[in-house]
């Protein structure tokens, strides 16, 4: 969908225009990629409401007047020790930040080889099934680390799994691989990207982090190296969320 529209059932709205929505029944609506910001909502029935707000910490949520956004970041916080060093600046605090959430995610690999064959290929509500989200991951590592930071002509592992944009910006979809690899071809890879991190991290100094590099999708704007190394940390975690969330769902 083009991010400067928002369709409902039967109505589009730019962001030029505000539609407002009167007695309506929204209910089991579902918005994907879409854009609610700065929406507002009175009177509204809220019972049993499922919000996924990636960037809720870049802003605020009011509910009944109240910000709720420094709350669920407590908790998320305290649900995923280690997610609080995900903004690290210098090379120590990095390294453990990546240190951090190899771990958490390896505590959920070992929950789903132990879990029937099969659970990793289960996609919930039609959301990545937990292979796809670390082929994702796999092509995550090679954008911001392989493509941004080590400049490499051609980042990009055939398992990849790019983002939903990814074919319809016009990106060559034809290096990625048609047919569905195995777990275990899927484990392999993304230990080899993890490392990649790992080791990228190893001799990382102050100066490096400090160094510009166009970044991945807009080659035009530049970030610094610590900057690109951040995408790849929320990238991480907030997978990590979103694969538990459907693993708990299969339970």
């Amino acid at each position: 969908m083009d991010p400067d529209t928002i369709a409902t059932h039967d109505t589009i709205a730019t962001r030029d225009t505000i539609t407002t929505f009167v007695d309506r029944d929204l209910q089991g609506a579902r918005f994907i990629r879409s854009t609610l910001a700065g929406a507002v909502m009175r009177g509204v029935d809220v019972r049993g409401l499922d919000i996924d707000a990636p960037w809720l910490d870049d802003g605020s949520l009011l509910v009944n007047g109240v910000d709720v956004a420094p709350f669920v970041e407590a908790e998320l916080q305290r649900r995923f020790p280690g997610r609080d060093l995900r903004l690290a600046t210098d090379p120590d605090g990095l390294r453990a930040a990546w240190a951090a959430v190899e771990q958490a995610w390896a505590a959920a690999v070992a929950r789903v080889t132990a879990m029937p064959d099969g659970a990793a290929d289960v996609s919930v509500n039609g959301e990545w099934s937990f292979a796809q989200t670390l082929r994702h991951l796999v092509f995550a590592t090679d954008a911001w680390l392989g493509k941004a930071i080590l400049r490499r002509p051609q980042p990009f592992h055939p398992l990849g799994v790019p983002h939903a944009e990814y074919e319809t910006d016009g990106y060559d979809m034809s290096i990625f691989a048609p047919d569905k690899p195995t777990f275990a071809e899927v484990l392999q890879v993304r230990a080899e990207r993890q490392a990649m991190v790992r080791d990228f991290l190893a001799t990382a100094t102050p100066e490096l982090l400090a160094e510009p590099r166009p970044t991945a999708w807009s080659p035009e704007h530049e970030e610094p190296v610590v900057g690109c190394l951040h995408v790849i940390l929320h990238e991480e975690w907030e997978h990590l969320r979103f694969a538990l969330r459907d693993l708990d769902a299969q339970s």
